[in-house]
């Protein structure tokens, strides 16, 4: 937004630097606040950071819509989230960053099991939990902020789409990240379909669907004993 507002830029290869210093931002500020005071970093301590930092950007992204028209008119069509217009051009600027990222993630999904056990444990197994987080961080980093320079801010895809995999594979991240590989895409183009559906010959903005079919669906995930267990 400040990228748009200030430096006017318009196209997907001005956004990737600015997304990607946005999500390096936000991921400190959620692994922050989700183990402060020295408290582990359990799943729910940072969802609760991860909502409390997107709340205050939400908030200051909205102090700048305000005080630039241009920039909103800009923003509006980026900020719900779409796919409509991302060509080839778009995919040849993000992929060598989404390679980058997947490649790591994977590399990672083993010391990944390791530092789930606990820092001691994952030590004891030759695993540098520090490192591991680290990786772990660069990786999200690249995918969220690629991602979000593409196509906006789509929400639930990344909150579903594991969630559904681990209901499935279970807590191994062996599987898990290969896995969500798959279902991720699947679930985000199902949304589309669903958005040129529903109120076809028009069309309900992707982030918008993913919303409306995400929501309800991981309400239900989170309600369920055995993902509970997970």
């Amino acid at each position: 937004m400040l990228a748009i507002a200030y430096l006017g830029v318009v196209d997907v290869g001005g956004y990737l630097p600015f997304a990607f210093a946005g999500a390096a931002v936000a991921a400190v500020g959620v692994y922050a606040l989700g183990s402060a005071h020295r408290s582990q970093a359990t799943p729910a301590r940072m969802a609760l950071a991860g909502a409390a930092v997107a709340i205050v950007i939400g908030a200051m992204t909205s102090a700048v819509l305000m005080s630039h028209q241009s920039a909103f008119n800009r923003f509006r069509y980026w900020a719900v989230g779409s796919l409509q217009g991302r060509g080839l051009d778009v995919v040849a600027v993000i992929a060598p960053f989404v390679l980058v990222g997947v490649v790591l993630a994977l590399v990672l999904a083993r010391p990944l099991n390791a530092v789930a056990l606990g820092e001691d444990a994952s030590r004891s197994l030759g695993v540098n939990p520090v490192l591991t987080r680290g990786g772990s961080a660069l990786a999200v980093v690249l995918l969220a902020g690629a991602a979000t320079a593409a196509a906006g801010p789509i929400g639930f895809v990344g909150l579903a789409a594991p969630h559904i995999v681990r209901g499935v594979v279970g807590p191994d991240q062996r599987l898990v990240l290969p896995a969500t590989l798959v279902v991720a895409p699947a679930f985000l183009l199902t949304a589309d379909v669903l958005g040129r559906w529903l109120i076809a010959p028009g069309e309900l903005q992707t982030g918008i669907a993913a919303a409306v079919l995400g929501g309800p669906l991981f309400v239900a995930l989170v309600r369920s004993r055995r993902m509970a267990s997970l």
